[in-house]
């Protein structure tokens, strides 16, 4: 089977654009918080940048959408005629300090969507950790639909425990051309990436991957699921992003004669991929917003929709207690649940919200990052649902033996630590 991971043609702009102007923060983020953005805006204003080629989430449902997503495309024909004069034939390493000082490495090239299935029930080499809503990709669809670059702010995971994927390339930086390095805008910490195209490096990274994904490896680490098709790349960050490339490939395949189908750049996406055993990646829990209801009200509901569901709240201590807290203002109450049938606290709440919002349209919820970002948001008749830590070590094992986890169950690290957008690709 071909690699689901390869190099590939990476655009950069120009060397005179600094990296604090260019790179901005995952659309996906401060979806709550237009503020952020129009800092964003008022940073990046004067000059090229990458918020011109991305739409920010928070903007995606207004009715300037359109004339947004027009604006991009635009910017796009523009910036790959005029700022994106630098090109890497291969990979880029990256090494991005976060806002807690710890230093996260990655591989940026492609994903073959050919490999990748978000659909419940498939096991292709690259898979979803959370379930994809199939409502949420006609949006995204409509920015990538018309664009001739994509840039990528979807973090990959491998299981690599043996460090054999990107530490080795890490580890020859001393002789590789250094691409950019500077600080990112809005607190982001900083950045630094060079170029991979040594072919001795690509190759090693090729039969590292080969070996991860191999059916030996899979069935070593993996003994419940023996024998079943093995699982190379986990998504960490970027599941409808990844999934919205996926819907584009599929809608533009059926056009192409077959002999371009093996090579149409759109059958890739460009994607950064991480170690999941890495120091530096630590997952946070999405916690929950609910807006038009206060804390005690929402408490009252839960407490009937647990009875109902024949789920314990607050009774005796036992094994597999799930742990919540809902926030109101200053008001806190710490809620725990006994004998849900969600192996997770994220599970039990999604449901739970899933019945209120379909009995309330009136509500409505967000998925927030960040409890300081919660309290903000609770000031003043809404209700925030705090959720426990994840464990990163059952991503993996999760996924495999269970199929995708709940929407929105963990988040890599905090808002600010997420992808910039920074290197391009030309998909058309």
């Amino acid at each position: 089977m071909d690699p689901c991971f390869v190099p590939g043609r990476i655009l950069l702009p120009e060397k005179s654009v600094p990296v604090s102007r260019w790179a901005c923060l995952a659309c996906d983020q401060f979806t709550s918080q237009p503020d952020y953005w129009e800092q964003a805006a008022a940073l990046a204003s004067g000059g090229p940048s990458a918020l011109d080629i991305v739409l920010p989430e928070v903007y995606l449902d207004r009715a300037d959408a359109p004339a947004r997503i027009r604006a991009i495309h635009e910017a796009m024909e523009r910036y790959r005629d005029e700022v994106l004069t630098r090109c890497v034939n291969g990979l880029v390493y990256v090494e991005r300090t976060q806002t807690d000082g710890t230093v996260r490495q990655g591989l940026v090239g492609l994903i073959d969507l050919e490999q990748y299935d978000w659909r419940p029930g498939t096991h292709p080499a690259v898979r979803p950790t959370e379930g994809t809503v199939a409502s949420r990709i006609p949006p995204r669809l409509a920015v990538r639909r018309g664009a001739c670059l994509e840039s990528p702010h979807i973090l990959m995971l491998a299981d690599d425990e043996g460090r054999t994927l990107v530490e080795p390339v890490a580890a020859q930086t001393a002789r590789l051309p250094l691409l950019y390095e500077g600080e990112l805008a809005l607190g982001g910490g900083s950045i630094r990436g060079w170029a991979v195209e040594d072919p001795t490096l690509l190759a090693g990274v090729e039969a590292a991957l080969a070996a991860l994904g191999s059916q030996k490896a899979f069935d070593e680490k993996y003994p419940g699921a023996a024998g079943a098709p093995p699982m190379t790349l986990a998504v960490g960050d970027g599941n409808h992003s990844l999934a919205t490339a996926k819907a584009f490939w599929e809608e533009l395949k059926p056009t192409l004669p077959e002999e371009e189908r093996t090579s149409h750049p759109a059958r890739w996406c460009l994607a950064e991929v991480c170690n999941l055993h890495s120091d530096a990646i630590a997952f946070e829990p999405i916690h929950r917003v609910v807006f038009g209801v206060p804390g005690l009200q929402l408490l009252a509901r839960l407490k009937e929709w647990c009875q109902a569901k024949g789920i314990g709240v607050d009774g005796p201590a036992a094994p597999g207690d799930q742990a919540i807290t809902l926030v109101h203002g200053a008001w806190r109450r710490a809620v725990r649940l006994s004998g849900s049938p969600e192996p997770l606290a994220v599970g039990t709440v999604e449901a739970f919200l899933a019945d209120y919002l379909k009995r309330n349209p009136a509500c409505s919820v967000d998925y927030i990052h960040g409890e300081d970002a919660v309290a903000q948001l609770c000031e003043a008749g809404n209700t925030g649902v705090l959720l426990p830590p994840f464990e990163k070590g059952d991503l993996f094992r999760g996924v495999v033996l269970g199929g995708v986890l709940p929407r929105k169950t963990f988040s890599m690290g905090h808002a600010r630590d997420k992808r910039y957008y920074l290197e391009c690709r030309a998909i058309l």
